[in-house]
């Protein structure tokens, strides 16, 4: 006799799966429909206040029981947000409340030698050839009166010479350590 109450048990548990699968069917259709349409008919059908327009969190509560659509029901949560101090007034304890893009570090007309596929390599050897370039152009004049000021600069010496360091230290030997076993013999 179990198995018949089983059945029946299953039976029942898959006719209100059925049905509540059909009203979720519905519900989606009157909703997609809903999408289609402008919010303010939507509104005035429903005999709703805008979104912006709630003044209490339990309005706000009311207006999101009702069958609309997702954009809607994001206005009046963003209202909620303003309306509830908690929620409203941040307190300076947000991790990420900061803006961490490098967008407000960012010159403007802020121009980078970086081409994708490239690098940088290339424009640092670009670079390199202006350079040559230039230096080529300076008169023979200018860098005559540049050597004689540089010829003309005392050299520092120092009256100690300072030691300079071993390029490499010496590895140092580590001791060998050897493990020592004490057993008990009682």
């Amino acid at each position: 006799m179990s198995s018949g109450r089983d059945f029946w048990s299953r039976r029942r548990a898959e006719v209100e799966a059925e049905e509540q699968a059909l009203e979720a069917h519905v519900v989606e259709a009157e909703v997609a429909k809903l999408e289609e349409r402008p919010d303010e008919e939507i509104l005035a059908e429903l005999n709703l206040p805008e979104p912006e327009a709630l003044e209490s969190a339990d309005a706000v509560r009311d207006f999101l029981k009702a069958e609309l659509p997702q954009r809607l029901k994001t206005r009046a949560l963003r209202r909620l947000w303003r309306l509830n101090p908690l929620l409203a007034n941040l307190d300076g304890l947000v991790d990420y409340g900061e803006d961490y893009t490098d967008a407000a570090t960012v010159i403007e007309n802020m121009q980078t030698v970086y081409q994708v596929g490239k690098g940088m390599v290339t424009a640092f050897l670009e670079d390199e050839e202006d350079e040559a370039e230039t230096v080529d152009e300076v008169p023979a004049e200018e860098i005559k009166e540049i050597e004689a000021e540089e010829e003309e600069a005392p050299l520092i010496a120092s009256a100690d010479p300072v030691p300079l360091p071993d390029p490499e230290p010496e590895p140092t030997a580590m001791p060998q350590r050897r493990m020592r076993f004490a057993f008990d013999t009682a």
